[in-house]
């Protein structure tokens, strides 16, 4: 491993390029702790305090890394992203002119990613129009003085350009780390998006950890950690899994005597083909509601759905949760799979490069039997997701004596997202390595 570490900043473009990922992390992290102009950095005080508690506010700050409740630059972090991207790709499916665009390669993509770009920004608006007026009314939550309760605002002073600076602060830092993503996926090493949530969800683990600690002990933070080893082996053991469909190709002539082809192959189909992208899709979706439910009105019927979606949709031991968070979960898995592996486009190929599948004809047949193999195998693999994205959740809300914050950061969530998002980066680096015949770190 030492050995391999060595080699990582041996290479000088790898290590240029690890070095600069590490970079824009590093400012992605300072940008969570910048506050925005124009608030009252006392009420933020309070309500980080009133974060700890859980509840929809830390919920909310799992995948903001903090920001939210830092009421920071980067404060919506890269949700509105992850959202523009869900809607985008569902569009897809139904809009001729977004799958034309699919179908027509790396430009076509460019299209897509620019219209994702300008879908963010409108969300981001949105979202942070929203926030201004929450966090003004009271829904942080509320203050004790002088024997009563007062509730948290953030805006005193409130008006229209006050508002306009807000929103357009944390707009931009939405459109900054979009872009700040697209860098570390261009000029670094990894996915970009995915190192900004990961780097988000692992920043609350110590501070998570501690509440565990100081609310339930030191048996149950000492089972806790025991668990988290045990999902980190069986994460790592099922997204390795796969299974390999044999491919034979056929001799041809390429002119006078030489012959080509005529070698065995296999298509690798991932036990978890999707990752941990299910879970992100999953996540984002649950949060729409939890955030849009805040700017309700405070009484009658506006009181009403917030304290069912407090008592139901943010309490992980609650049935509405753990099947509709579940539900969410599988029906991502096989929406990501199909649109990221196509049997019909995958049997064509095989069939134009001369290939088959021994015992199975090229063509309608061999489809027909990558889709169903394909089915099966991802049934199992989004199963275990959500057990792994549920069960331990589930464990430390019956555990913990408050809703607290550690049952979202500290649970089955946060240990996915950042396995899944440290093995495709080593995968990559692995990569780097070996194509300049220095050994890697998986064997």
């Amino acid at each position: 491993m030492l050995h391999s570490l060595r080699n990582m900043f041996t290479v000088p473009d790898l290590r240029a390029k690890i070095l600069f990922s590490l970079g824009m992390l590093a400012l992605y992290r300072f940008g969570s702790f910048v506050p925005v102009p124009g608030i009252d950095l006392d009420a933020v005080e309070l309500l980080r305090q009133e974060a700890e508690s859980g509840g929809v506010l830390g919920f909310l700050q799992l995948f903001s890394g903090g920001g939210l409740t830092n009421f920071a630059v980067f404060a919506l972090g890269i949700m509105p992203y992850i959202t523009s991207s869900i809607i985008m790709q569902i569009l897809t499916v139904v809009v001729p002119k977004l799958e034309e665009w699919q179908q027509q390669g790396a430009v076509g993509q460019r299209k897509i990613t620019q219209w994702t770009r300008y879908l963010t920004v409108a969300i981001a608006t949105v979202q942070s129009t929203g926030l201004v007026f929450l966090f003004h009314n009271g829904g942080g939550g509320l203050v004790s003085q002088g024997g009563t309760s007062a509730p948290i605002d953030l805006v005193p002073e409130f008006n229209a350009p006050r508002v306009l600076l807000i929103v357009l602060t944390m707009t931009a830092g939405t459109a900054l780390i979009m872009w700040m993503g697209e860098l570390i996926t261009q000029k670094g090493i990894g996915n970009g998006m995915s190192l900004i949530i990961f780097a988000s969800v692992v920043s609350q683990l110590p501070s998570t950890g501690a509440t565990i600690r100081a609310e339930a002990g030191n048996l149950v933070f000492a089972v806790s950690i025991i668990l988290v080893l045990a999902m980190l082996v069986g994460i790592v053991f099922v997204e390795n899994g796969q299974r390999r469909i044999p491919v034979q190709f056929a001799k041809r002539s390429m002119g006078g005597r030489r012959m080509v082809g005529g070698q065995s192959t296999y298509i690798p189909l991932k036990v978890n083909q999707s990752g941990v992208i299910p879970v992100i899709f999953a996540s984002s979706v649950l949060y729409l509601p939890v955030l849009l439910s805040n700017v309700l009105p405070a009484d009658g019927w506006g009181a009403k759905v917030q304290n069912w979606i407090d008592g139901n949709l943010l309490r992980p031991d609650n049935i509405f949760y753990v099947v509709i968070f579940g539900l969410l979960i599988i029906g991502f898995a096989y929406f990501y799979t199909a649109i990221t592996f196509d049997p019909a486009q995958q049997a064509e190929n095989i069939r134009k490069q001369g290939g088959f599948i021994p015992g199975i004809r090229p063509g309608i047949q061999t489809e027909r039997y990558l889709g169903r193999i394909l089915s099966r195998i991802t049934l199992p693999g989004a199963l275990f997701v959500a057990s792994i994205a549920l069960v331990p959740s589930i464990l430390l809300a019956q555990t913990l004596p408050t809703n607290s914050q550690a049952t979202f950061a500290f649970g089955g969530i946060s240990i996915l997202i950042a396995v899944g998002v440290v093995l495709e980066t080593m995968k990559q680096i692995d990569s780097q390595l070996m194509m300049r015949n220095y050994e890697g770190f998986l064997k």
